[in-house]
């Protein structure tokens, strides 16, 4: 269907960083087919009407792990390292599809409530947030990050089930709902896997033309042991057996030396930045100013909201913004502009979507803010007010693909309420193993 939506203010996040008020922006089927300030010619089958709103492409979300938003708080104040042996692997042990599906759903419906479009996921259990995804409307660059604990000399393809795991959301997910689901190869991490998995993995992306997606440099014990072991960082030990051949992206990044950079911006690796999860866990803050004067391209993730709490990428925007301005004392370390295009364009080039802005033949990714909120008012620059003002409730729509999946507060593809129950009454449960529901939890 043809949609046509006017007089709004469109952040467009081209190269001229343009703000163009009084705009029209015309949809045809699931890309923009129209961007300008004259009303292109009709019929329409919906226009809307944006009464001076503002319009954006909607966020990308480059580094998350969905299901995980059923541990929101779960194991706070502890490192990354203690915080993962002691509360989330033995966690995630207890999940089956039913739970996945279900913490999916409430995953996906936060984040499209809060103007995300598109995701990069690695999780397990991925064909179920595979099945979600594909239902919620939002665009996905889906793995399920291999791991390989066993002994090198043992490892077989054949019988490592991530190796598997990756084989069979490849051939059943790669390219499903006309490119809304792209399947990517994935390592967890250097330090929970081997050489043999890495070979395994760099040549499964080789031969299939697929993405890469790695938590890289997250700590500083991560850094140093993988230097310890190997005389390399982690980014570097990968990249000799291959798996930057075609790119990729790397979770994290804080404790990246000069020469992960300079490799990084050589073989087209995006850095995804996820400043709050970083602080919280205490890894660190990862060298942005420095990765984007290498060239390397830096886009913006939440990561888990057990490691963050929640997905609104403008609290994630925010900090990114301001945070390197402190740690370098400097005001334009990062601006605003530079904020708002990590967690739109930068991400889609990461992702290797044609989304993350507003420009004929792009897909139809967008969200509309309401600029009457108090928090909104004054408006005296647009980025700004992106960048340090909007939070997630501000979002009055999210169109994915052309199509309409949230509006005012309802959602037109998920069952809010029926995802709340099934999380209560099964999911938490079931990980959790006390029974208790979340109204007891909440008391």
């Amino acid at each position: 269907m043809s949609i046509l939506i006017q007089n709004v203010t469109a952040v467009l996040l081209d190269e001229s960083r343009t703000v163009l008020p009084n705009a029209f922006v015309a949809v045809e089927g699931s890309q923009i087919s129209y961007v300008g300030t004259k009303r292109p010619a009709g019929p329409f089958g919906q226009v809307i009407d944006g009464a001076g709103k503002v319009l954006m492409p909607g966020f990308v979300n480059a580094h998350t792990h969905v299901p995980m938003t059923l541990m929101r708080g779960y194991g706070g104040g502890c490192d990354l390292h203690t915080w993962l042996h002691q509360y989330i692997f033995p966690t995630e042990a207890k999940w089956d599809d039913r739970a996945i599906r279900a913490a999916t759903a409430l995953g996906l419906a936060e984040m499209i409530a809060s103007g995300v479009t598109c995701i990069a996921d690695m999780y397990m259990h991925t064909d179920m947030v595979a099945q979600r995804v594909l239902s919620s409307g939002i665009s996905a660059n889906l793995s399920c990050g291999g791991l390989y604990f066993g002994d090198p000399k043992d490892f077989s393809p054949d019988k490592c089930s991530d190796c598997r795991n990756q084989e069979e959301l490849m051939q059943q997910w790669h390219g499903a709902g006309d490119g809304q689901i792209l399947v990517d190869a994935s390592i967890h991490a250097e330090y929970t896997s081997s050489a043999p998995l890495w070979q395994w993995t760099a040549d499964f992306a080789q031969k299939n033309k697929l993405g890469m997606h790695v938590h890289i440099s997250e700590t500083k014990l991560e850094h140093e042991q993988s230097l310890q072991r190997h005389g390399k960082t982690p980014l570097a030990i990968l990249d000799q057996y291959g798996v930057w051949e075609r790119g990729g992206t790397a979770a994290h990044c804080v404790w990246v030396s000069d020469e992960d950079m300079d490799l990084m911006a050589r073989k087209h690796v995006t850095a995804v930045h996820n400043p709050v999860s970083n602080l919280k866990l205490g890894s660190g803050v990862a060298p942005v100013p420095a990765l984007m004067k290498a060239g390397v391209n830096v886009a913006l993730g939440t990561d888990g909201v057990s490691s963050n709490n929640s997905t609104d990428m403008f609290g994630d925007m925010k900090l990114a913004a301001i945070l390197q301005n402190g740690v370098h004392c400097d005001p334009l370390a990062l601006n605003a502009w530079d904020a708002v295009e990590m967690a739109t364009v930068h991400g889609a080039r990461a992702l290797g979507r044609d989304t993350g802005r507003i420009a004929a033949g792009c897909d139809a990714d967008l969200i509309l803010l309401d600029p009457d909120a108090p928090n909104l008012i004054p408006c005296h620059d647009a980025a700004n007010n992106l960048a340090y003002a909007a939070h997630g409730s501000n979002v009055v729509m999210n169109m994915a693909r052309g199509k309409i999946i949230y509006k005012d507060g309802t959602f037109f593809t998920l069952d809010l309420e029926r995802i709340k129950a099934e999380v209560e009454t099964y999911a938490l449960p079931l990980l959790f193993g006390d029974g208790a529901s979340l109204a007891d939890r909440r008391n």
